[in-house]
């Protein structure tokens, strides 16, 4: 007697369907993870007030770049990690020196390039020179002998008599700041890495049908 077995379909077939949408709901879910957690890292950013740029400096790739696979993994990052790794973690900001940190009032303005101006700058914009002033409760300062513009910004003063001339304080002195931690990274990318399951299983389910 001859007994025959016959797998309808065929079972290599259907493994290889099965590997084939795996791979699909893999990288489908990772490309899914790796964009959402993009967006809220971007979400965080704006709304904390660092602005539009900083929050665009966040990127994401989804690996292999081409095809599908079952080891599909995504990766977030900063173009500007310093900046924002300081908004996350809230360090303690010391002078590299070891000596002040010359915090600008409102009267210093800007950089040239929009940023944080230094003293130096400063003197060579203005034609000025700043003086130190210690002070033994709160901050010592860098102060000009000018007068405030229309916009408020510390400049030289334009009286052959001396009036309305005045000191004007342009930098604080400080040892050390504190940076506010205004940035919960890790919340987002715990939440992200905890919905990829659930997304793997919804990607699956919808490559089957």
């Amino acid at each position: 007697m001859k007994l025959g077995l016959d797998i309808t379909p065929d079972l290599v077939a259907v493994m290889a369907a099965e590997i084939k949408a795996g791979e699909k709901a893999v990288s489908a879910a990772m490309r899914e993870a790796g964009t959402d957690l993009k967006a809220a890292w971007r979400g965080q950013i704006t709304q904390a007030g660092l602005g539009r740029r900083l929050a665009n400096s966040i990127r994401s790739q989804t690996y292999p770049k081409a095809g599908e696979s079952l080891k599909a993994a995504a990766l977030v990052w900063s173009k500007a990690p310093e900046i924002v790794g300081a908004h996350d973690t809230g360090p303690l900001i010391r002078s590299k020196d070891g000596f002040w940190l010359a915090i600008p009032t409102a009267a210093a303005g800007k950089g040239l390039k929009g940023g944080r101006i230094t003293p130096g700058e400063w003197e060579r914009r203005r034609g000025l020179r700043l003086r130190f002033v210690y002070r033994r409760r709160g901050p010592s300062l860098l102060v000009a002998d000018g007068r405030l513009n229309s916009r408020g910004l510390g400049v030289a003063s334009r009286s052959k008599t001396g009036r309305g001339k005045a000191t004007v304080p342009i930098f604080l002195l400080v040892p050390q700041v504190k940076l506010a931690k205004r940035l919960d990274l890790a919340r987002d990318a715990e939440r992200a890495q905890a919905a990829v399951p659930g997304l793997i299983v919804a990607n699956w389910v919808e490559n089957k049908r």
